[in-house]
């Protein structure tokens, strides 16, 4: 029986491992992960940490015992430390300091990503840590649990500091963002709708700080952490959460696999890596991005259940080739909501497109239906091919379906003239006779 060994069980990695379970029941499947837990939904602490949701039993979608009760075999606590690809061979060990070694055929890594860690003094103080596991969390609540910790900062404005900013001014907390940044979610989005994000957590008391480098943080004689120190002023701090970032976990393969640019393992539609018994999967691997027509780096949760099925078929032997991505993504602030697919006109512009965008506000349905809200949607397009690059939508509406159209659009490379006829039906407790997906494309030079 062919024997396949996966590497890290979060969404990359059950997404596989369910895939192999279900529909290659001739396989034999090992996993190794070093947490205590299987499948956690990070995109939810955010929600948990700020009291939107009562427990964390909702952010898990499997476990150890539903994957051995279909037939895998869980090393769970288990450190990978070593991978000899040449005899095929996974050496990992256990919370007990026992070595386990298991063989393969083919090997599956989702191995995922690491915070980035920052180099300044006063990162070893107590009540400064990363948010990223369901540990990191859990810590964290518990600690809020204090009423002496009244001041938080948060250390990095892209999705997660954001939604963490806003968190833990749901429990009541006072908090500052800080980042080097000129805005919050640089990168994600252009600057019109970075600011609507900005004037959101302005208005809602979060107090941000950017253009600012952080220094180091300070301690107090319990060697907790009590000041942030930047380069034009210093913050109180009971806590400081990092997020500034992730980097690919490839540490077991920087030696032996071809590596992209930023370290992650490259990979190709197949998720095969530069040995052709090997798969990369989710954070730690590279994955085709539909937007520039070659390959990049987009961390998502979405991209790694994806490229988890695809690795699953084709180590199993049946060929599936991925479509490529867009990176849709989207953030929900204090009732703000904003998505985005593809290339912002920032970017675009960056990369050397001919672009130029279009954009439209106006209310989500007609202005007899009550309980309405102003749409902002841009369109980046590129003035040669006149093909879609990306989108941008921004409403106190739930907008979030709308950004699927423009995932499609930048997938199937379709102009910015057909758009401008695209059948869009309507009816008044939904949108507009004259919607904003169509009077955006109108209005395109």
């Amino acid at each position: 029986m062919e024997k396949i060994v996966v590497i890290g069980a979060n969404h990359a990695g059950t997404a596989a491992i369910n895939t192999i379970l279900t529909n290659y029941p001739n396989k034999k499947v090992v996993v190794f992960d070093k947490n205590s837990n299987i499948s956690f939904l990070g995109c939810g602490m955010a929600l948990w940490i700020g009291k939107q949701i009562e427990s964390s039993e909702g952010l898990f979608y499997s476990s150890k015992e539903k994957l051995e009760s279909s037939g895998a075999k869980i090393h769970m606590e288990t450190e990978v430390f070593h991978i000899d690809y040449i005899n095929k061979l996974v050496h990992g060990r256990d919370k007990n300091g026992n070595e386990i070694i298991e063989d393969y055929d083919k090997l599956i890594l989702s191995t995922g990503s690491l915070p980035i860690e920052l180099s300044i003094p006063g990162t070893e103080l107590k009540n400064v840590q990363f948010v990223k596991l369901y540990q990191h969390a859990e810590d964290v609540i518990k600690k809020l649990e204090n009423k002496d910790i009244k001041n938080i900062v948060v250390v990095g404005a892209g999705y997660i500091g954001v939604e963490l900013a806003e968190a833990f001014k749901r429990c009541d907390k006072n908090v500052t963002l800080v980042d080097l940044a000129p805005s919050s979610l640089t990168g994600y989005y252009d600057e019109h709708f970075r600011d609507l994000m900005n004037d959101n957590l302005k208005d809602n008391g979060i107090n941000i700080r950017f253009s600012e480098k952080l220094l180091k943080l300070e301690g107090n004689e319990k060697n907790q952490v009590s000041k942030v120190v930047t380069d034009k002023d210093e913050y109180d701090a009971d806590m400081v959460i990092l997020a500034v970032g992730f980097t690919p976990n490839t540490k077991l393969s920087e030696d032996y696999l071809e590596l992209f640019k930023n370290k992650a393992i490259l990979v190709d539609l197949h998720q095969k890596t530069s040995d052709k018994d090997v798969y990369a999967i989710g954070d730690c691997a590279t994955i085709y991005d539909n937007a520039i027509e070659g390959t990049n780096y987009i961390a998502l949760a979405t991209n790694a259940v994806r490229t988890g099925i695809v690795a699953a078929h084709n180590a199993c032997g049946t060929e599936l080739k991925g479509i490529g991505v867009q990176g849709s993504n989207g953030i929900s602030i204090f009732g703000l909501n904003m998505v985005s697919t593809g290339l912002t006109y920032e970017k675009a512009i960056k990369l050397g497109f001919d672009a130029e965008y279009t954009q439209y506000t106006d209310l989500q349905k007609p202005g007899f239906i009550k309980n309405n809200n102003d749409v902002t949607l841009r369109i980046v397009y590129d003035k040669v091919s006149r093909r879609i690059l990306g989108a941008q939508i921004a409403s106190k509406e739930d907008i979030s379906m709308g950004i699927h159209v423009f995932s499609l659009a930048v997938q199937e490379k379709v102009t910015i003239d057909k758009f401008k006829l695209l059948d869009i039906f309507f009816l008044p407790h939904f949108n507009q006779p004259y919607n904003y997906f169509t009077m955006a494309a109108l209005s395109a030079k």
